[in-house]
């Protein structure tokens, strides 16, 4: 018998991959740890093959946050182009086999560099050259043509911001199990104050090192994570990048984030080596900065809702402080990068 985590029906999902993915039953389910939305898996065969299962979360599922189809289009779209993916190997939609939507991707070789204890194991001469691959990654995603790739439908062109800030209050607003009269005050201040949209690119919506698989030369392996990839206003990923490349001086995540370990480099770096590979505008970056830290604090909250409700498997161990002190450390940020940008 297969051993399998929750989240995981081993017969009909072997069966599945057996059928679709050629593995060699029987399999092992390995749930990779440090993910807070989508369920992800290394599946490992009888032969040794490795392959990756992502899906949703088990439970308190809100509709539009955990398209497993749209991840799998967009990593099999990207394939072909410079940005680096894992190779898409199989999309179930069948709830018969495991209750949920999910797709199978091959296994990247490499390493994730998710916090400074990782970061600090990296040879101080190749931090810069990771630095620089991610960044330059991120402006090769930008570059591409959405019509081109076969993007051109995956979402609506114009109005992102404005979008992206009627989503995730509409979510907070749906989700969540607590009045934030704050999350709602910055919304209506971001709302009234959006730049005008230059172009419209391939969004990732999460972009940073800790999203990606990096190789021992410090060069990008594989981009991960795309569930929330949609076409709009690329500035975002730009202020995301920035705003997750961490203060060594805050506490909790942003303190912890890998680029925050000397040899990365620091925010004005980012943005000067973004500046050399494109030719976007970044002096309003301040608004989209606020804008990056609001829509943190509320997708915090929805993992914290989440995992309060046990759809992330720890409810009897989860303790939501840290989560609800992040989320305030963010709406307090969002309103410092407000201020600056008036």
């Amino acid at each position: 018998m297969a051993r399998a985590p929750k989240g995981i029906d081993p017969e009909p999902v072997t069966a599945w991959l057996a059928a679709e993915v050629g593995v060699a039953p029987p399999l092992d389910f390995d749930p990779i740890a440090g993910g807070a939305s989508n369920l992800t898996f290394v599946v490992t065969d009888a032969d040794g093959r490795r392959v990756v299962l992502r899906r949703p979360p088990t439970g308190h599922v809100l509709a539009s946050a955990h398209d497993m189809g749209r991840e799998h289009r967009v990593i099999s779209a990207l394939a072909p182009t410079p940005v680096p993916v894992p190779p898409a190997l199989g999309l179930c939609t069948d709830p018969a086999v495991n209750s949920a939507d999910f797709y199978v991707m091959d296994h990247v070789e490499g390493s994730v560099v998710f916090d400074r204890d990782d970061a600090m194991r990296v040879d101080e001469t190749v931090r810069p050259a990771m630095a620089r691959s991610i960044i330059d990654t991120l402006a090769d995603l930008h570059s591409l043509d959405p019509d081109a790739v076969g993007l051109g439908d995956l979402g609506r062109r114009e109005g992102y911001c404005s979008r992206q800030l009627r989503r995730w209050q509409r979510q907070v607003d749906e989700g969540s199990d607590r009045d934030l009269p704050l999350v709602r005050a910055l919304h209506d201040r971001l709302i009234a104050s959006i730049p005008e949209q230059q172009g419209v690119g391939i969004v990732h919506g999460d972009y940073r090192l800790d999203n990606c698989i990096m190789s021992a030369d410090g060069t990008v392996a594989a981009v991960l994570d795309w569930e929330l990839c949609t076409l709009g206003d690329v500035l975002m990923d730009v202020a995301g990048l920035v705003t997750w490349w961490g203060d060594s001086k805050a506490s909790g995540r942003l303190g912890d984030m890998p680029t925050t370990v000397e040899g990365f480099g620091n925010p004005t770096d980012v943005l000067e080596r973004y500046g050399q590979r494109s030719e976007r505008d970044l002096s309003s970056l301040d608004w989209y900065v606020a804008l990056q830290f609001w829509r943190v604090a509320c997708i915090i909250e929805g993992v914290r809702v989440r995992h309060t409700a046990g759809a992330m498997g720890d409810k009897q161990h989860y303790d939501d402080t840290g989560a609800r002190q992040f989320i305030d450390y963010s709406l307090a940020r969002c309103a410092e990068a407000l201020d600056a940008a008036s």
